[in-house]
């Protein structure tokens, strides 16, 4: 596939990453030189240097043989005029784009249409990260929560600890525990390394263990690796921005919700458009602030400005103060693995939830939901089946028939409203959502030739 990415920053160049390496043709564009150099020198792909939504750079680029344009620069204006230039001068068939202000996107159905703005995909990354942390304020004590067939199945990823019916325990004791519930456990990660779970995998405290089940059946599953907290009830946000707005206004009917903003002209903004919540104008570092608002009662601490430092800072000191979960946003990647598990519970990259969304639509055969995981290192794909057993290489096999790579397996199908969690004897059928972990992204492209169709269906 022939695919030019207009913008070299964190998404462009992570995006480049996951696709230079499956026999995808790659152009990066933008205007800083260095970046371009940097990526070059690591990745098979070509740059272009110069403005991204300019003809002339994206005739350059290779436009009038690109199968797809995925615009990720900084600025959202850039990002609609250059998917313009690709309909109207290239002909380009599919334009992703990622657009951030919230004004726009509440005009979609009619801005963003073939006869206006012609984007075929908009990716927002706000929204996509406020949707993970609403599902992580869901399910106390989940690292991961991911939805797949519009939330009939359900991936979720724990920390197996102490006081969990299984640890201790093989994995086959899990059908003991819960003779009428049926789940699969996707993989393990023990020491930051990947086992291929089976029957007879035991199960240690401090595993991170992904699981799958029925949405109905997840806080029965989870039981069986971590007691169950309590409901969380009292949430302080920490930045008004964007993504803190956003989620204020998801939570405040369901939720005592707090936010600290330090620019008075946006908290007067925030007190105006939220209904339920409680603007406080003040400094989230400031420890005696946090003290007059109750930190030690607060059930989930969120740091959500765009200063990593500032959020790092934050939450510790809640967490330091008696906050009982802290989650903070990290715009660097490289930070995640360094503060995520010590006084900060689950540290939260916008960009990995980005990726996960433009894969989804550069995924071969018919992909219809990607999450890249664990810093990109996997990646857990929901794919639909097609065709007979003489045209498709899943339809009308058992699971165990299947050629899956040794890092990839098979968690449930999805038949209409009907869960199926997968087991060797389990037959693929036509229509059937198909989701797949794969521990080891390198072998997603094995995985997605599966589920591509042969001649004789087409």
């Amino acid at each position: 596939m022939r695919i030019i990415i207009l913008g070299a920053g964190q998404v462009g160049a992570t995006l480049a990453e996951h696709l230079a390496g499956e026999a995808n043709d790659i152009t990066v564009v933008d205007t800083d030189i260095q970046r371009l150099r940097m990526l070059q020198d690591r990745l098979d792909l070509r740059t272009l240097c110069g403005p991204a939504s300019h003809p002339v750079t994206l005739a350059q680029a290779g436009g009038e043989d690109a199968d797809m344009l995925v615009a990720v620069t900084s600025r959202d204006e850039i990002n609609m005029i250059a998917c313009q230039v690709a309909h109207s001068l290239f002909n380009i068939p599919t334009k992703i784009a990622r657009v951030r202000e919230h004004d726009y996107l509440v005009h979609e159905q009619a801005l963003f249409a073939k006869a206006a703005v012609p984007v075929d995909v908009l990716i927002s990354p706000e929204e996509l990260v406020t949707r993970h942390l609403k599902r992580l304020i869901q399910y106390p004590g989940a690292l991961q929560v991911l939805d797949f067939a519009d939330g009939r199945a359900q991936m979720m990823a724990v920390r197996a600890e102490p006081g969990g019916a299984l640890v201790g325990q093989r994995i086959a004791s899990l059908r003991e525990h819960m003779p009428n519930i049926d789940s699969r456990v996707a993989a393990i990660f023990r020491r930051e390394r990947s086992l291929v779970p089976t029957g007879g995998t035991q199960i240690e405290a401090g595993d991170e263990v992904f699981f799958i089940a029925a949405r109905e059946d997840m806080r029965q599953v989870m039981s069986e690796w971590r007691r169950l907290d309590k409901p969380y009830k009292r949430i302080l946000i920490a930045g008004g921005g964007n993504i803190g707005a956003r989620l204020a206004a998801s939570l405040e009917s369901s939720y005592r919700v707090k936010v600290i903003e330090h620019n008075g002209n946006r908290c007067q903004w925030l007190s105006e458009h939220l209904d339920r919540s409680v603007v406080l104008h003040g400094n989230a570092s400031d420890r005696e602030l946090l003290i007059e608002e109750g930190i030690e009662s607060v059930d989930v601490f969120l740091a959500l400005t765009n200063d990593d430092e500032a959020n790092v800072m934050a939450s510790m000191l809640a967490k330091r103060l008696g906050a009982r979960t802290v989650i903070t946003l990290i715009n660097n990647p490289a930070y995640v693995d360094l503060v995520q598990g010590g006084l900060i519970d689950i540290a939260i990259s916008p960009q990995q939830s980005t990726i996960g969304a433009l894969l989804t639509h550069v995924r071969r055969g018919d992909v219809v939901a990607v999450h890249s995981l664990r810093r990109g290192a996997a990646e857990a794909l929901e794919a639909v089946a097609h065709g007979d057993r003489g045209s498709s290489q899943v339809v009308g096999r058992r699971i165990d028939e299947l050629e899956l790579p040794a890092s990839a397996t098979v968690g449930a199908l999805v038949r209409g409203e009907q869960v199926l969690i997968a087991h060797d004897s389990t037959q693929v059928e036509s229509g059937d959502h198909v989701i797949i972990f794969v521990a080891d992204k390198r072998d997603v492209l094995r995985v997605e030739r599966l589920f591509q169709v042969g001649l004789a269906f087409l």
